[in-house]
């Protein structure tokens, strides 16, 4: 069992908090990604489960065990890196065995284990050839392979798409995936970048400045986000936040425009923010005036920036629209839609 178990841990450098008491509980055989800006804690902390930092409080264990002292050789786990760390001098083969051959691993069972691991990501046929032979898809998977023969309790990956280009990342997300779906192991997921959470997590953990956001799944965080901070990182285009007060006859924003709509007596008299995802606002012929301020065709969608109440708004359309910077629109949010946040405290209402 490869459940990890994180309580009230806390990470400081020269009393500067870095991870301020954290608390996570991943499940035995989950895909859990972590995802956030640069400088949230999220590398820290799969340091400090892989035994590569020091846990300052607080405890960590797996399947029971606590590791906080344990060497990270000792903790049962396989760590993949955003750089592909080959030995350059090693065949794939070699590379991929290197760590059986440490724990002295009899070579019958170090063959199977590579064999096993190279027939799952497709590297076969280039068992006999060097790192600098091989692509920089090919070389992630080595390293992939290379966790994979450990066969461990917990696989940690650390941003490891980050040096491949567009298409590799999206082929690279799917072999991921897949593996996991295979092998069934615990995998803790390291990345900035909220396409690859959205598309591999069983459970996204958004972070920022060290302290946990929210945790759910990809599409609660994108239909229910906790607060402004989640509404804003999560989606792409991201959420769209246009500001104003409650009033009875409804939002009230910041150029005076009103968004009808019923709201409930707490939001009444507030300072409010309304969330609208740029999929949600459709053409009407009445309704929030807008400029088109720039129009992006990317085939599958056609995604515009407009200029609604004063500030920039995205609009995504399914169908092509014969749309251009400066032409003059009404949008109209669709029913049900519209996410209310508290201006102040920036957590959603009615949670």
């Amino acid at each position: 069992m490869g459940a990890v178990s994180i309580q009230s841990v806390q990470k400081t450098y020269n009393k500067m908090v870095v991870i301020e008491n954290l608390s996570l509980t991943i499940e035995d055989g989950e895909f859990l990604v972590l995802v956030g800006p640069s400088g949230c804690g999220k590398s820290t902390l799969l340091r400090m489960i892989a035994g590569l930092e020091d846990i300052s409080d607080g405890q960590i264990s797996i399947a029971g065990r606590l590791i906080n002292d344990l060497a990270p050789k000792d903790r049962d786990i396989a760590m993949v890196f955003q750089s592909y760390a080959l030995y350059p001098h090693m065949t794939v083969e070699d590379n991929m065995s290197f760590s059986l051959r440490l724990k002295r691993v009899p070579k019958e069972e170090r063959d199977a284990g590579v064999a096993s691991a190279a027939g799952i990501l497709g590297l076969a046929p280039y068992l006999k050839r060097l790192p600098r032979q091989l692509s920089g898809g090919q070389r992630q998977r080595v390293a992939m392979g290379r966790a994979i023969v450990r066969n461990p309790q917990v696989y940690l990956f650390d941003e490891p798409l980050s040096n491949l280009d567009a298409k590799l990342r999206v082929q690279m997300r799917s072999e991921i995936k897949l593996n996991h779906a295979r092998l069934g192991t615990t995998t803790v997921y390291v990345t900035h970048d909220q396409i690859e959470a959205m598309t591999m997590a069983d459970r996204i953990v958004v972070m920022n400045a060290g302290k946990i956001e929210q945790v759910g799944s990809p599409l609660e965080l994108y239909d229910r986000p906790a607060n402004l901070f989640v509404a804003g990182f999560i989606g792409s285009p991201a959420m769209n936040l246009l500001y104003g007060r409650g009033m009875p006859e409804g939002l009230k924003l910041e150029d005076g425009t009103v968004v009808p709509m019923t709201l409930s007596p707490d939001a009444l008299g507030r300072d409010l923010v309304a969330g609208i995802r740029p999929e949600h606002l459709v053409i009407a012929d009445s309704g929030l005036k807008a400029e088109i301020l720039t129009v992006e065709p990317t085939g599958a969608e056609t995604q515009i920036v407009t200029r609604m109440a004063g500030r920039d708004v995205f609009v995504s359309f399914r169908e092509r629209l014969n749309l251009a910077p400066g032409d003059r629109l009404h949008l109209k949010p669709m029913g049900g839609t519209i996410q209310l946040f508290d201006a102040e405290s920036g957590n959603r209402l009615g949670q």
